[in-house]
């Protein structure tokens, strides 16, 4: 934890700089922008239903597709 102690007559400004300066010094602020968005990890289980998911979803996209339901895509 950064800490900062105000000196005699020193104006808030200043002093905010000077604790500004020490969190940067500190490399807190890096290491809390690294782990803002960090997303947990899928376990077995819900990579597998995933992975279920995303086949059953491309077997449907295939037959709309050969039915004529979908157009094919363009490449």
């Amino acid at each position: 934890m950064v800490e900062v102690k105000a000196k005699n007559n020193e104006s808030f400004e200043k002093l905010n700089r000077r604790f500004t300066k020490k969190i940067i010094q500190s490399g807190k602020l890096i290491q809390a922008r690294k782990i803002r968005f960090k997303t947990k990890l899928k376990n077995a289980r819900e990579k597998k239903a995933g992975a279920i998911h995303r086949v059953k979803m491309q077997d449907k996209r295939e037959y709309l597709r050969k039915i004529g339901k979908i157009d094919e895509p363009m490449m």
